[in-house]
């Protein structure tokens, strides 16, 4: 049965989310620390996951980002790389404090724009055992520029140099919607986004997730480069999960990036698109190799 928690960042903001207790395990149990993508809120199909680990014997620690959900800070809707790597590594300073935690065997598991951090994150803190990183973002610029036509990105910058300057006076930070129907402005325009948050929050009216970033947080998108780190994550067992007609983290970029990573490593290629990796058919087939991974490294 999970329960509601919280937790301070270093810097002091609260981050809440959900424990998972580990079902049929007596002391403390391997645990995996969970956040969401590109503004996606925990309730968006975590739980998912975070219960079908839960069931297998591995606990989850599921929260939302800074400034995000149910977690505190201020501007709502900024999203900071940097700020979320950082707010990884403090929920496992948390979990390692849990008695139902065994602080030597946490795992991290991220997907989208998470998926990115998580590679990072694996990199730098060898308090992770295991990582699963689901239809990851690995390069920001190329994906971004995938996404924005040729013909846009001048005013793109435009506005970015627009909003900074702002931002020196003490104004406040330009803002714009996360989706939006096909031909207006968004930072994520492609359909299946659309779809699949406006969706979300027409059959769950009371979700926590607003359609609603600043402008900045799409200039750190594209400024955002977490492939990099992938060498760097051995010897800690990585798995990739890849969707095969993924338009938002392409599939190809993906995999590119996942040949750079050494032994021990697992690759899974999904065929649907990016959300359809959350549901359905696809999590079926994905979340058992997931779970799989987890209880042969942790």
């Amino acid at each position: 049965m999970r329960r509601d928690i919280e937790f301070k960042t270093e810097d002091g903001v609260t981050l809440r989310g959900w424990f998972y207790p580990a079902q049929g395990v007596s002391g403390p149990a391997p645990t995996v620390i969970m956040a969401h993508g590109f503004s996606a809120v925990k309730e968006m199909f975590l739980d998912d996951f975070a219960a079908f680990f839960a069931k297998s014997g591995i606990a989850a620690l599921v929260y939302d980002h800074r400034n995000l959900g149910a977690s505190d800070g201020a501007p709502r809707g900024h999203i900071v790389p940097a700020e979320q790597i950082s707010g990884y590594r403090d929920a496992i300073s948390h979990a390692q404090t849990m008695d139902e935690v065994d602080g030597n065997r946490i795992g991290i598991w991220g997907s989208s724009y998470s998926g990115g951090h998580v590679l990072v994150v694996a990199a730098i803190d060898r308090r992770v055992k295991c990582v699963v990183s689901q239809v990851p973002l690995v390069g920001g610029l190329e994906s971004a520029r995938r996404l924005i036509r040729g013909d846009y990105w001048a005013g793109l910058r435009a506005g970015f140099d627009a909003d900074r300057m702002a931002r020196m006076k003490g104004e406040s930070p330009a803002r714009m919607p996360v989706t939006a129907p096909e031909g207006e402005p968004s930072s994520l325009p492609t359909a299946d986004t659309y779809e699949f948050f406006i969706d979300y929050k027409k059959a769950h009216p009371d979700t926590s997730w607003e359609n609603d970033i600043t402008m900045h947080s799409v200039e750190l998108f594209t400024e955002y480069e977490p492939g990099i780190y992938i060498p760097r994550i051995a010897p800690t067992p990585l798995l990739m999960v890849a969707a095969l007609g993924d338009h938002l983290t392409p599939y190809d970029m993906t995999a590119a990036a996942f040949e750079t990573a050494l032994e021990p490593k697992k690759f899974l290629a999904l065929p649907c698109m990016h959300f359809e990796a959350y549901t359905g058919e696809i999590f079926d087939k994905s979340a058992p190799v997931q779970r799989d991974w987890f209880k042969a490294h942790l």
